[in-house]
């Protein structure tokens, strides 16, 4: 993770809960964390068995996006999938904590997840053993709703990321939900010190989201979070009988705006009505989704996510 200037101090760069400042300086003021901050003098007392989690995973990628419904979680299940066929030990940790959707998109719903003495035991998707955490395996009803503050999504966070077993992984996968607020604020806190490896910015070709997605990664470089790549999902219709190609949404935003930050650009993801049709059907789902894989630009940008990610190592 990079250090931008002035991430050390109290400012607008950053929350200074790692500081002196913590919890009493004027940008904590209405944070619904200020009481805990001040408390804790700035420094979390579960940050030493936090790192313990996290230095036995190799890398660590955030899926981010200031726009809901541009498709991060196909995404992160797509990459996840990609990666472990590249014979790589593969997590995903869902942090969208009022939508989960990944345990569907994994094959996981409906199975329950055990606390062992070692911690939460992550669930294992039947494709390509992918450990997968989520609030979404957590409540007694897929269809519950969530109804938490601030204070009590962090806490579950930090839960997810200190209190799972997950082991030695190449690559943990965290799949966040739109915006740059408390999920996003505490999954960057929580793994500062560990090195995470940056984020894939995922976005969709309309100009509304592309204005949203400029947000996202000033977020990241006032965090000091490295932007590994931009993706660009719902990009182009491609006709299954002629082959024709429509882009629905225009194009070349996602490449447009990679350019104009100095980012890399990872590829477009068209739609794809046979990955459209099926995920309802989660069997269908992953038969199509593999499909889906076997073609670019996922599969053939993940050796090229992975040289990137690597540098960092």
């Amino acid at each position: 993770m990079e250090k931008t200037e002035g991430s050390e101090s109290a400012t607008a760069t950053g929350c200074p809960s790692e500081t002196e400042l913590a919890g009493k300086a004027r940008m904590c003021e209405g944070c619904p964390g200020q009481a805990l901050c001040r408390q804790q003098g700035g420094r979390d007392p579960d940050q030493e068995v936090l790192d313990t989690r996290m230095k036995a995973i190799k890398h660590k990628i955030l899926i981010l996006s200031g726009k809901g419904g541009v498709g991060k979680s196909s995404v992160a299940a797509c990459l996840s999938m990609a990666l472990a066929e590249l014979s790589q030990k593969v997590g995903v940790v869902d942090l969208d904590i009022c939508g989960p959707s990944i345990p569907k998109l994994l094959a996981v719903e409906g199975r329950e997840v055990i606390n062992s003495q070692w911690g939460w035991k992550p669930l294992i998707s039947p494709h390509h053993d992918v450990k997968v955490m989520s609030v979404g395996s957590l409540l007694e009803q897929s269809d519950n709703a969530v109804i938490w503050r601030g204070p009590r999504k962090t806490a579950l966070i930090k839960r997810f990321l200190k209190d799972t077993y997950w082991g030695r992984l190449d690559v943990l996968i965290c799949d966040t939900p739109p915006g740059t607020s408390d999920e996003h604020l505490t999954v960057v806190k929580a793994m500062k010190s560990t090195n995470p490896d940056g984020a894939v910015i995922v976005t969709t070709p309309q100009e509304v989201a592309i204005a949203t997605i400029r947000k996202e990664l000033n977020f990241c470089r006032k965090m000091g979070v490295r932007v590994i790549g931009i993706v660009e999902n719902m990009s182009g219709y491609v006709c299954p009988c002629c082959q024709e190609r429509t882009d629905i949404f225009s194009s070349g935003a996602g490449e447009r705006l990679a350019i104009e930050y100095s980012v890399p650009f990872l590829g477009r993801i068209p739609i794809d009505q046979v990955l459209t049709c099926t995920s309802s059907h989660t069997d269908h789902f992953w038969s199509s989704l593999d499909c889906v894989l076997r073609r670019p630009p996922v599969s053939s940008n993940c050796p090229y996510l992975l040289s990137i990610i690597s540098l960092s190592s």
